[in-house]
């Protein structure tokens, strides 16, 4: 396993730029296939409902943008890990349309600083404590990779 980008193992050869961009469509059918009742109920005890999991993926972008915009603004910056699961405690009965509005609309934004930023940028640094030194494009990969383990996860539970 990459060091660096942990779902580097999920990214199957489209440009990430295009992963990151089809991510959107492809969690919205998810969600329409699945309706309102699969879509809050968890697959197994202990393991997030196909919503919790949008809500995770939205709480992610929200961090993705930020680190982003940190590594392009500040040498030497440090990124600040997070517990998912602690950030996870408030996901039951949140809405999943919500969560996923918010991921859109937080993707967007990215996408149009990504795109700006690309490729002249893809080697500023940045520090992650956990994984240790990585770059801009390593993050738009692990971006792209964490989008990819997650859809394929909906999908299973989805039938496809």
């Amino acid at each position: 396993m990459n060091q660096l980008n942990p779902y580097a193992k999920f990214l199957d050869g489209r440009p990430v730029e295009a992963i990151l961009a089809d991510s959107p469509s492809a969690l919205a059918l998810i969600l329409t296939e699945l309706g309102p009742m699969r879509s809050n109920t968890a697959p197994a005890p202990g393991k997030w409902s196909p919503a919790e999991v949008i809500c995770h993926l939205a709480d992610c972008e929200l961090v993705f943008a930020f680190r982003l915009r940190q590594t392009l603004s500040e040498e030497g910056h440090v990124i600040q890990p997070f517990d998912q699961d602690k950030w996870a405690v408030h996901y039951p009965d949140t809405d999943a349309g919500e969560a996923l509005a918010l991921f859109i609309a937080l993707r967007n934004w990215n996408l149009k600083l990504i795109h700006k930023a690309l490729p002249t940028s893809a080697n500023r640094t940045v520090t992650h404590p956990e994984r240790g030194t990585m770059t801009f494009g390593t993050i738009v990969e692990t971006m792209a990779g964490h989008d990819i383990n997650h859809i394929t996860q909906l999908k299973k539970l989805a039938g496809k």
